[in-house]
């Protein structure tokens, strides 16, 4: 491997490595601080790992998580900040799970068609912040959080009994969905059922990667991300870009609540799970954008939210893993910058020596001739 090559590896992965050993550090300071062992629920939550239940449930929540990190990736690859992500699930979620209980076409045509459902809801909702920031520069930040709140308000007024609602017990539902709309799972015996919608989510992290890295679309909008201007001038359309994007981003983003929602719940209740899009934003972050990075990012977040648990039974917070969570997404930013900074200067020294070089070999040059033309 090159040595240019291999610095690039370096810098790939010292940003990732560099936040966790500082969450973890940091982590058991707080630990020392409460009078706590800083070693102990680490080893209980690995411990924990090794069960295959755990593992399971671990590989179940990585894949919602893998989808929804993906979906802010789209934007990140934009120079985007899709904040919407959990708004645009979750509405997306809601809209399938009532077209789920509604209608009842065979499974091959009734899956494709929930799916169909979940991504333009998601790209309909991330769309309305798209458009304000192209035709009235408003930011996709201010644009997604106020998404997010109507997002709540208006999933709460849709699951009225009176609109489309169906109490069920203390729960308030949209109904059980269609047995054909049901995607059929991984049977793992004793240890559970891995949703089957984890494969769609790896195929996701694979047209991610194709298309971003081997299409002209990928190239127009990794070029619109780094420089609007410089890619305006190169013949493209940055605000037409800006939109695809979030559309992409929001139609991903719909994906993320289906693995549960088509292969466990069956409808949308209360109890549907909340905040993958934010959780999202810290995968996509430590994953650098990258979809292998980013799955590892998922299985991390997730064995930190299904193993911690067990600190309860032996005096540990749980919590301890949400502020792990927290703290990697701190060092994320620092660790991030800081390797930057550091490629920056190796790039500048390495401009240097070559330039150096270059300097030399022309003087030995001018030095050769004016020996020749002595003699």
């Amino acid at each position: 491997m090159k040595k240019f090559d291999r610095e690039r590896v370096l810098l790939a992965v010292a940003g990732p490595v560099i936040a966790l050993i500082a969450a973890v550090a940091l982590t058991s300071v707080v630990l020392i601080a409460s009078g706590k062992s800083p070693i102990e629920p680490y080893s209980l939550m690995f411990e924990q790992a090794t069960f295959s239940d755990i593992q399971v449930l671990i590989i179940n929540q990585a894949g919602m998580y893998y989808l929804a990190a993906l979906a802010v990736a789209v934007g990140f690859r934009m120079n985007l900040f899709n904040i919407g992500v959990d708004g645009q699930y979750r509405l997306a979620a809601m809209m399938t799970a009532v077209v789920g209980a509604h209608v009842d076409l065979p499974a091959v045509l009734q899956i494709p068609f929930l799916m169909l459902v979940a991504m333009l809801t998601g790209a309909f909702w991330a769309g309305i912040a798209g458009v304000l920031k192209v035709t009235r520069g408003v930011s996709e930040v201010v644009a997604t959080i106020m998404l997010n709140a109507i997002a709540t308000s208006l999933i709460g007024y849709l699951t009225l009994t009176s609109v489309w609602g169906v109490p069920l017990g203390n729960n308030q539902t949209t109904g059980e969905m269609k047995k054909s709309g049901w995607f059929p799972g991984i049977d793992m015996g004793a240890a559970g059922e891995i949703y089957g919608f984890t494969l769609i989510a790896v195929l996701m992290g694979v047209l991610y990667w194709l298309v971003l890295n081997r299409t002209r679309f990928g190239f127009d909008l990794r070029a619109t991300g780094a420089s609007e201007t410089a890619a305006a001038a190169s013949g493209v359309d940055a605000k037409r870009m800006v939109l695809t994007a979030m559309l992409i981003s929001g139609g991903v983003a719909g994906l993320a609540g289906m693995p549960i929602l088509l292969g466990d719940a069956h409808t949308y209740s209360l109890s549907f799970p909340t905040g993958l899009g934010f959780t999202g934003i810290t995968i996509a972050l430590l994953g650098r954008n990258n979809p292998v990075g980013i799955a590892f990012a998922a299985l991390l977040i997730a064995f930190l939210d299904k193993a911690s648990p067990a600190l309860d039974y032996v005096g540990y917070d749980k919590e301890i893993a949400v502020i792990m969570q927290g703290l990697i997404v701190l060092a994320v930013v620092v660790s991030y910058e800081a390797v930057r900074v550091w490629g920056l200067r190796r790039q500048q020294h390495r401009v240097g020596e070559e330039l150096a070089a270059a300097a030399a070999a022309t003087n030995d040059d001018n030095h050769t001739e004016k020996e020749v033309a002595a003699r």
